[in-house]
């Protein structure tokens, strides 16, 4: 690109999309937002909300290969496949179990810890930039197990992260001391850890916001805007949505989530980006917790949001648009119902299904397509709220400064 544009067309207004916006902004750019659905209507608005950096990891690892076929088919199991499986998908599950591999995911981790390390850094930039939601730091995280064995797996996990370079401090606690920190634990807790460090936000709230202060800075949202052609016409980009809109730009930001790859493909980006689905609700509790609890055996995320407990889990390998499976909601609140004390989670309220956008090596796409005037931000797993902030820093000064930040070698979309 020969000089640094001056309207970006940025599409996809989940956290990333509005965070490569926000930062565009801070460099003098104009900005047009176009999303088919809304603001933060996709996996940003339903999640955990945990911003993370301790525990940002590669999602594929060696534990996945030891759950096993039968696990993985079963519709109450916290990872989840369908038996019929379509090509796209049996390719996605093929590129994953190659990369579940020891070797692989320290590779993996080694591209994750220069981001994780700077995380926080682009958050509180948008705080001192007046983002009208705030992050909260975790007074307490816990992550709560029946058992020492059961503690001993994400024990072996914290060592790789510290054997990989990055640092995560975390006491060893036992039921009674977990239970006094967190009294909203049951007495079916035995065993958890106390990480330090860690952040949270709510996360539809938080997206909100951006987007309000994305618009305050002189930015068009266009929602209902369903991008289904981008062309790099030379000296600028075209962009034709479904109700007839035709507009030309300087740049285009990818920043669709799941649908990812049906834009990027033209340009060069043939990775998989497979949808994730995640699950949650929320209930009332007796007792709300200072900050997020996790229970790792059965994968289920709880957070604190208001006067009531959000309640997440699930990896479902499956279409992104498929209707929510009410035996995905059933098997949430199952697995946390002994492990939980005065949730009621038979009242459960704002039952939702998002689609996390997943790759096959666990790293997501940022960077540069064959266009030097469109460029890829997505692909992060669960990770788009912890990292989505940083991710917009680093490619907003890729788009107008044209060199590639160290730290986004390794998320190389053409990869």
């Amino acid at each position: 690109m020969e000089s640094a544009p001056q309207h970006v067309a940025v599409i996809g207004a989940g956290m990333v999309g509005l965070a490569t916006a926000w930062f565009l902004q801070e460099r003098g750019v104009q900005v047009t937002v176009l999303d088919r659905t809304g603001v933060a209507a996709g996996a940003s608005w339903g999640n955990a909300g945990w911003l993370t950096p301790g525990i940002t990891t590669p999602l594929p690892e060696p534990a996945v290969l030891r759950y096993g076929l039968r696990a993985v088919l079963s519709p109450s199991s916290p990872v989840y496949v369908p038996p019929r499986a379509d090509a796209r998908l049996l390719r996605f599950l093929l590129g994953f179990t190659r990369h579940s591999t020891a070797s692989k995911w320290r590779t993996a981790m080694q591209a994750y810890i220069p981001m994780n390390r700077r995380a926080f850094e682009a958050f509180d930039a948008l705080a001192a930039g007046g983002i009208a939601s705030m992050t909260h730091e975790a007074k307490s995280f816990i992550a709560a197990y029946r058992t020492e064995a059961e503690r001993s797996v994400l024990l072996d996990e914290l060592g790789h992260i510290h054997a990989a370079g990055q640092e995560i401090e975390f006491d060893v606690l036992s039921g009674a001391e977990a239970r006094e920190v967190e009294p909203s634990l049951s007495d079916g807790i035995g065993a958890a850890i106390r990480l330090y460090g860690q952040r949270f936000i709510n996360p539809g709230e938080y997206v909100h916001a951006l987007a309000d202060a994305v618009r305050a800075r002189g930015a068009s949202i266009v929602t209902g805007a369903d991008v289904v052609d981008v062309r790099d016409e030379g000296a600028r980009v075209r962009v034709v949505t479904s109700a007839g809109a035709d507009d030309r730009y300087d740049a285009v930001v990818l920043a669709t989530g799941t649908w990812l790859g049906e834009l990027a493909r033209r340009f060069g980006v043939r990775t998989v980006v497979q949808a994730g689905r995640g699950y949650s609700f929320s209930v009332a509790i007796e007792h709300v917790p200072s900050g997020p609890v996790y229970f790792p055996a059965q994968r289920v995320a709880c957070t604190p949001l208001g006067d009531r407990l959000r309640v997440a889990g699930m990896m479902e390998f499956r279409r992104a648009d498929a209707p929510l499976d009410r035996r995905r909601i059933m098997a949430i609140a199952d697995a946390a119902r002994p492990l939980l004390r005065g949730a009621d989670l038979d009242a459960r309220v704002d039952e939702w299904v998002g689609a996390r956008p997943c790759t096959p090596d666990g790293l997501p796409l940022i960077g540069r397509t064959a266009s030097p005037r469109v460029f890829a931000a997505g692909g992060h797993g669960m990770w788009g709220i912890t990292l989505g902030p940083l991710t917009g820093k680093l490619l907003a000064e890729q788009i107008t400064g044209g060199g590639q930040p160290e730290e986004l070698t390794p998320f190389d979309p053409l990869r």
